[in-house]
């Protein structure tokens, strides 16, 4: 989201970010694909450590994790302008980070929490600040053994997407 501009004085390009923030989307090789299983963001300022509250986090960094391993796959930073409005900066955060399983953050208010359950991402609020690389093996473990009612409802909601294909290519598709 960010657009490049010309300053007419010198001729030379800018760059200018908008409002609504900004994403990166990291690219891997198709011979190393990344895990498929959950998409999980984190609150971070600097992509090491969950060290936000949701609705004032500079950014976030989304991991791709399955039960052996785990992926940075996306980078969403908001500038401070977008920072000016309480609830106005709600939608895009919740927008942004849609396709998690689940957002871990320091805090999440009333608001954040009701919009990120109503589009399924489950909000987890942490009393301290935390590595995420530890987090990241906490929640691999759980993939695998199980027992975490958060990862448990995201494996069954995958597993119940893709079944329902698997149905509907059973059904057939003749007219």
């Amino acid at each position: 989201m960010t657009s490049l501009s010309t300053d007419r004085s010198t001729g030379s390009a800018t760059t200018s970010v908008r409002r609504r923030g900004r994403r990166l989307a990291l690219a891997w090789p198709t011979t190393n694909e990344a895990p498929g299983m959950l998409r999980v963001a984190f609150a971070s300022n600097d992509r090491s450590t969950v060290n936000q509250h949701f609705g004032a986090a500079e950014g976030f960094a989304v991991y791709a994790l399955d039960g052996e391993r785990a992926q940075l796959v996306e980078i969403v930073e908001f500038p401070p302008a977008a920072m000016e409005a309480n609830e106005g900066r709600l939608p895009a955060r919740v927008s942004a980070l849609a396709s998690c399983a689940a957002v871990y953050c320091l805090a999440a208010g009333a608001s954040a929490v009701k919009q990120l359950l109503a589009v399924g991402v489950q909000p987890i609020r942490l009393d301290d600040e935390a590595a995420i690389d530890v987090l990241l093996q906490q929640i691999s473990r759980a993939i695998c053994a199980g027992g975490t009612a958060w990862v448990d409802q995201a494996i069954r909601r995958q597993e119940g997407d893709s079944a329902r294909f698997d149905r509907m290519l059973d059904e057939g598709w003749d007219e």
